[in-house]
């Protein structure tokens, strides 16, 4: 499933969150780093199960976050569910 949010965090900073909190606040689905760029990390967890998650930074201001996963769908919604909101455009 994919997931999708706009956080005011900046890309890099939403990757290490994402880093730590798979790590640390889901033991018992826990994944960890196994590729990584600027603007995506690929983490691996149980039984081989992967997180993508990808940032994008918008020129209008914020990041969007793009999460995919098989397994870790409570996870990763869970994880969006922490970032800050990006304030919305006014037209």
């Amino acid at each position: 499933m994919v997931h999708e949010t706009r956080t005011s965090l900046a890309g890099a900073e939403v990757l290490a969150r994402a880093r730590r909190f798979f790590a640390e606040r889901v033991p018992h689905n826990a994944a960890f780093p196994e590729k990584e760029g600027p603007a995506w990390l690929v983490l691996r967890g149980q039984g081989g199960e992967e997180v993508a998650i990808a940032v994008i930074d918008e020129p209008a201001g914020g990041t969007r976050v793009r999460a995919s996963t098989l397994f870790f769908d409570q996870a990763v919604d869970r994880f969006l569910s922490t970032l800050p909101p990006a304030a919305e455009a006014v037209t």
